[in-house]
């Protein structure tokens, strides 16, 4: 395959704009992948990028971290084993030092050296992006035929931050689950603890996400501020509402954990010693991911076929999909579809 040498890409210059640029294709370093875009998932952490809650670590900077493509060129120091036309996804951890303490203990998620696909280095809404071999994932056909690549595309991150979520909410065998948010995230994490054995309980304030989890398999939805029907074992709050984390506390059974998803959330109000956090009850953040979190969910996908909402958008309409995820117009997941495949 001929690569051009330049590329339509969105880059976010200033907090609160997207605009298209054209851009030249960038050039794998020794260890890297170039990939051929052929989607690219739209998250919430694109939306904070564009608005300025995260400001972008390199500017201006193309967004996007749930690329799934083709491997068109890559550095000489790439093993053979990633041969050109491979499909790959591209994902929102880039790179980590491997050398820092948390590294070493395999907690490369905190590594205070990482660096993050679209917002330190360009990502996926472009037609061309690179990624480094290390941290990339194989999405081979024949173990994952049965999803399409906007299907895919969404595991990248969704899928895998929420499996890190549900991990850190130490759901015990048989569990109550408690999900707060229903979006992108929420709805592939509440069937992989339904596959588990959980009860899922789903509070949102979307009538339309809410019978989406009944759908799905949920026990029971309702709004965002009510109490579930039973206790909680545990619960995880994907939506970035900081008021909903003693309402989600106060939900929660003697000893239960509450999982805080997002990479950004609003002030929580004051916490009340005895009502939220008495009874050993335990709060914890989730920061990014390992690349083992990404393998192992990953796996169970191709094990155990996941339903995945998906909203497709032409590339020309990146920012609309941001303006429809921002104002809760959006189907599922958004997903751009950069080349057609």
């Amino acid at each position: 395959m001929t690569v051009p040498t330049t590329m339509r890409a969105w880059v976010v210059r200033e907090p609160g704009r997207l605009e298209q640029a054209e851009l030249p294709v960038p050039t794998p370093g020794p260890d890297e992948l170039l990939v051929r875009v052929d989607v690219c998932g739209v998250c919430r952490t694109d939306l904070h990028v564009r608005d300025g809650d995260l400001p972008p670590h390199k500017s201006p900077v193309v967004p996007g971290h749930e690329a799934v493509g083709r491997v068109v060129a890559k550095g000489s120091a790439v093993p053979d084993r990633y041969a050109l036309g491979m499909r790959v996804g591209v994902p929102w951890l880039r790179r980590t030092c491997g050398t820092c303490a948390w590294c070493r203990r395999g907690q490369e998620n905190l590594c205070p050296h990482s660096v993050y696909t679209g917002w330190d280095a360009d990502g996926g809404y472009a037609e061309y992006t690179t990624v480094p071999a290390a941290y990339a994932y194989e999405l081979p056909e024949d173990a994952f035929g049965a999803y399409t690549e906007p299907e895919l595309a969404p595991l990248l991150c969704a899928g895998i931050i929420g499996y890190r979520a549900l991990t850190r909410a130490e759901v015990p065998s048989g569990g109550r689950l408690g999900i707060y948010g229903f979006g992108a995230s929420a709805h592939l994490t509440a069937q992989v603890a339904m596959a588990r054995g959980a009860t899922v309980h789903v509070l949102t304030r979307s009538e339309a996400a809410q019978q989406l989890a009944l759908r799905l398999g949920a026990a029971s939805a309702g709004g965002a501020s009510e109490m579930p029907p039973e206790p909680l074992d545990a619960a995880i709050l994907f939506a970035p509402v900081g008021d909903l984390v003693p309402v989600a506390l106060s939900a929660l059974d003697r000893g239960g954990t509450l999982s805080i998803a997002g990479i950004y959330l609003t002030d929580i109000p004051t916490l009340d010693y005895e009502r939220h956090l008495f009874l050993e009850r335990t709060v914890r953040s989730v920061t990014a991911n390992t690349r083992e979190d990404g393998r192992e969910f990953l796996a169970a996908a191709a094990a155990h076929r996941l339903s995945v909402e998906v909203s497709l958008y032409p590339f020309d309409r990146a920012d609309q999909a941001l303006d429809d995820l921002a104002a809760d117009r959006m189907h599922g997941v958004g997903v751009l579809s950069v080349h057609a495949t």
